[in-house]
């Protein structure tokens, strides 16, 4: 009895179609949310931050920003 790799070998795989518009969607949500990301953990300074003087989101991403090789003093 012999193994072999798969267990059905006259199965074909089949490609998902996924349409124009839909995918559209997914690229420019991924694109905002990559963006707002950037924005907090790279340029955010806690001074001149969207929130105003709130040093909240600094704080809290401050040694990942120093991981990640963005300045921050």
């Amino acid at each position: 009895m012999s193994v072999s790799s798969s267990s059905n070998p006259g199965a074909v795989a089949t490609p998902v179609v996924i349409p124009l518009s839909r995918s559209l969607v997914w690229l420019v949500g991924t694109a905002a949310l990559a963006a707002l990301l950037y924005y907090f953990i790279g340029i955010d300074q806690g001074a001149v931050s969207v929130f105003g003087s709130d040093t909240h989101v600094h704080e809290f991403v401050h040694d990942g920003r120093h991981f990640l090789g963005f300045p921050c003093h």
